[in-house]
């Protein structure tokens, strides 16, 4: 059963779906990657610094194409949509025989599922993708947003995690954000927080946030040797128009 652990912090919350809600965090949001503590597994991040300098960010597509790809059987894009169910939504579980992983020595990839409206497909990850490896899938609908799923291998963010990592030993919620979010928007997230919450569901925990600008939802979970991060985006008029559905597609994700 889900359980909602806390509500970590709402920074400067802008949003027209609650516009007088405020409640100040005690911790703040820095230019780079917070330095752990002690006690905290570091993060090693240096390799990554060169794409965030860069201005890349995982937001857009390719050729900003929503070219579609029908579910069959190419390389690496498996089916994994469920028929709709009575609401009309489906769920995606990563099939346990999709290609995809981090080369030689790294265990397959521990299945992840979501859910989206029936109208929602996948899209292409190319090979010249931005996002490089990491970006695991795409989905997008035309008028109503986009996804993307990064499953990235935890060593490249601290060296003593092990095969049985957990988002909490990579650290709280304001680190994650703070060592991701750049990665997920291309730019600083200092001021864009407007709310993080940390959720449970069948023992995992999951990190929640909701940053603006631009509109994103992010999820953050870890399992195995690898970091998960769920990215639910759309466009101002999208994020007005779908709001709601947007942060169901985000809360719905889960490592199975």
């Amino acid at each position: 059963m889900a359980t909602a652990l806390s509500t970590c912090c709402y920074l400067s919350w802008r949003s027209h779906h609650q516009p007088s809600s405020q409640v100040i965090c005690h911790s703040s949001l820095q230019n780079g990657v917070q330095r752990a503590s002690a006690d905290s597994a570091s993060l090693s991040l240096m390799n990554r610094r060169a794409v965030l300098a860069s201005g890349v960010c995982l937001l857009g597509f390719p050729g900003e194409s929503l070219a579609v790809v029908k579910q069959g059987l190419l390389a690496g894009r498996i089916p994994g949509l469920s028929e709709p169910d009575e609401n009309g939504w489906r769920t995606y579980r990563r099939p346990d025989d999709k290609s995809g992983g981090h080369g030689v020595g790294w265990s397959p990839i521990i299945p992840y599922a979501f859910r989206v409206p029936e109208e929602w497909e996948e899209v292409p990850v190319s090979i010249a993708d931005l996002g490089g490896t990491e970006i695991d899938l795409r989905f997008a609908n035309s008028k109503q947003g986009r996804l993307f799923v990064v499953v990235a291998p935890v060593l490249r963010f601290a060296d003593d995690l092990g095969d049985n990592a957990t988002i909490e030993k990579i650290g709280p919620p304001e680190k994650v954000i703070n060592a991701f979010g750049p990665e997920m928007i291309g730019e600083n997230v200092e001021g864009k927080v407007l709310s993080s919450n940390v959720a449970e569901h069948e023992g995992r925990m999951y990190y929640q946030f909701e940053l603006e600008p631009p509109h994103i939802f992010i999820t953050a979970t870890a399992a195995g040797n690898r970091l998960y991060l769920f990215g639910v985006t759309g466009s101002g008029l999208q994020w007005k128009r779908h709001y709601n559905d947007l942060k169901k597609i985000a809360e719905s994700f889960r490592v199975v």
